[in-house]
């Protein structure tokens, strides 16, 4: 008895150091079977265990702020898909409210442009505008440097990321790339379906059907956005943000914006560059109701003189039956992407 005892203890100590094995398996950066090959260039900043514990550690770390206190994680929460949960526009440093609401950080790995108007065209410069925004994050590069190099824990984090104590602009942009770029969404029922896996129901089917035909132009599968900027009809925001020509000064880019994913909608309301619109019924009677005829409108928002994208009632419920196939809850809720 007392032998069978230490075997059944020794069998479970075993399962117990196999499973932590498991779990404690880093991998890496993986691109999803049914992902496109990714833009950002992962050979020259390959993701390692060491560095995307420091990425983390950093996008969750108040210290890149002017007073210590609002991180990356601050306006990108990782239960809201990494947007700032509940706010039309963001809130920043002293509680600055900024002009436009909090992209997700999600799939960017697989995104060409960043910020609403595509301002930025590479990952590892992007953390840079917010950082020194002075109503986010009102910090300079030089004065992050210096905290991070004082700061007791860093010099041996980036030491095991990068091979040298130094703590250099370049490295720490990297470093925040490799957290970024780990945070992947493909798990959500519709990855499933088209993995085989499962089925969609006749609702979802019939939703997903419709986006193909009415909404595919802007939203491509799998990442559901095209990477382009328009002007989708709503109407000019109280601010006047002039979108993507503040970047061009091209009157053509007037009032037009980055296309966005449909993926985690349940969990990035409000929707739109300025969080306008707070529940997808609102976004879908504006396409089918309340799309305005501007200059720089985009033509599949105006086909044979008709303005905005006819829908039903049973259309727009199918529609949002299908956009619920694209909620990724192991994504929201990965322990892997969570603040330590």
């Amino acid at each position: 008895m007392r032998s069978r005892k230490i075997t059944m203890i020794a069998a479970l100590v075993l399962l117990c150091a196999c499973s932590k094995t498991a779990i404690d398996v880093f991998t890496g950066f993986r691109k999803p079977q049914h992902f496109p090959e990714p833009v950002y260039r992962v050979a020259d900043n390959p993701v390692s265990k060491a560095g995307f514990e420091l990425g983390r550690k950093l996008f969750y770390d108040g210290i890149l702020s002017r007073n210590n206190q609002v991180s990356c994680g601050f306006c990108h929460i990782q239960s809201a898909a990494f947007t700032h949960h509940g706010h039309d526009v963001s809130h920043g440093i002293d509680d600055r409210l900024g002009s436009r609401n909090a992209s997700p950080i999600m799939n960017l790995a697989w995104r060409s442009s960043f910020m609403w108007d595509g301002g930025i065209g590479d990952l590892d410069l992007q953390p840079i505008a917010p950082i020194t925004n002075h109503v986010e994050m009102d910090e300079s590069i030089a004065n992050i440097l210096a905290k991070l190099r004082n700061t007791p824990v860093y010099p041996s984090l980036f030491e095991k990321a990068f091979g040298s104590r130094d703590i250099t602009t370049a490295r720490v942009m990297k470093a925040l790339s490799q957290f970024m770029i780990m945070c992947v969404s493909s798990e959500s029922k519709y990855d499933s379906v088209m993995r085989n896996q499962t089925g969609f129901t006749e609702n979802e089917k019939a939703g997903y059907q419709l986006v193909q035909q009415k909404c595919a132009g802007c939203h491509k599968e799998p990442l559901f956005t095209d990477e382009s900027f328009r002007d989708n009809g709503i109407a000019v925001g109280y601010n006047n943000d002039s979108g993507r020509y503040a970047v061009t000064l091209n009157r053509a880019d007037l009032y037009r914006f980055k296309v966005p994913s449909l993926r985690n909608l349940a969990y990035t309301a409000p929707y739109m560059h300025d969080g306008r619109f707070y529940n997808l019924q609102i976004v879908l009677d504006a396409y089918s109701g309340d799309v305005h005829d501007k200059p720089n409108l985009d033509p599949l928002l105006k086909q044979n003189g008709v303005l905005g994208i006819p829908l039903s009632t049973t259309e727009k419920t199918q529609i949002l039956a299908f956009l619920n196939t694209l909620n990724d809850h192991q994504f929201v809720n990965n322990k892997m992407l969570a603040e330590q």
